[in-house]
């Protein structure tokens, strides 16, 4: 073999390793531009935030606020069905490219990285309209509906006074039925559950009496990838000065946006 090929097979192999260096380099804006599609990890029955709707199309708050992002980055919006358990490992194997409805956590934190709060997620003490509740002092004597071994449950047992009357259920169908029957005053859920009850017991005509705990959803997205962190976070601030992250509030959550709520 001649030097002249020596040297030519070193070239290569060298390119080679290199991968040119630009592909390396690209980063998760550069590979949504270039598919034209942004892959968005959903709950697909979590409604408000995001259910099937009469069509079986995806729609909810979180769609919202997906659909935004990708008219941002001006890509189409492609919905992918995560689960609890798979939806970290579908980040950071990049099948999607941002997860919704994530909680903030030091553990999550340690894997990957968080946008700005997008959503209210809070845990709110619900009664009818006629029934004057303004704080915890006023659920002395009161009877309360609550899911038994829940943040909800945790969060009302250590903001009651000790002759509040507490009915622990198994699930959130028997808290929900408990109260719009009458066998409690209250029930305390998290605003989730809370805006199906709102949105549909025209009669009773509950509402939000105060919050217990709060704690926002955040957009997932994988470390490291500051532009795309920053187009998330602009598309949010800018629903949230147009009004359309109200707008969405109202229609999903069934009560206007407080942003104090995007606190942690």
């Amino acid at each position: 073999m001649t030097i002249q090929m020596k040297s030519t097979i070193a070239a290569a192999l060298m390119l080679a390793g290199l991968g040119f260096a630009s592909p390396a380099n690209a980063d998760a804006v550069d590979d949504i531009t270039k598919a034209g599609a942004i892959n968005v990890g959903i709950f697909s029955d979590f409604p408000p935030f995001s259910s099937a709707s009469a069509d079986m199309s995806i729609k909810g708050y979180d769609v919202d606020v997906a659909q935004a992002i990708a008219d941002s980055l001006k890509v189409k919006l492609n919905l992918v069905s995560v689960t609890g358990q798979n939806r970290i490992p579908y980040l950071t194997d990049k099948r999607v490219d941002i997860l919704m409805s994530v909680g903030y956590s030091k553990e999550r934190e340690e894997v990957i990285d968080f946008a700005a709060a997008y959503a209210p997620y809070y845990i709110a003490v619900i009664g009818p309209a006629a029934l004057s509740i303004k704080g915890k002092e006023d659920l002395a004597d009161k009877s309360i509906a609550v899911n038994r071994g829940t943040l909800e449950d945790t969060s009302l047992t250590e903001a009651a006074p000790s002759s509040a009357d507490i009915k622990r259920f198994d699930n959130y169908n028997s808290v929900i039925q408990a109260f719009i029957s009458g066998q409690t005053q209250l029930m305390v859920v998290g605003n989730d559950v809370g805006a199906q009850v709102l949105a549909k017991q025209d009669a009773l005509k509950p509402e939000q009496k105060f919050q217990l705990l709060t704690s926002p959803s955040h957009i997932g997205l994988n470390k490291k990838e500051d532009r795309l962190k920053t187009a998330v976070n602009d598309a949010v601030a800018k629903m949230l000065a147009d009004g359309k992250l109200d707008g969405s509030s109202k229609a999903w959550l069934k009560t206007p946006l407080n942003p104090d709520n995007l606190k942690d």
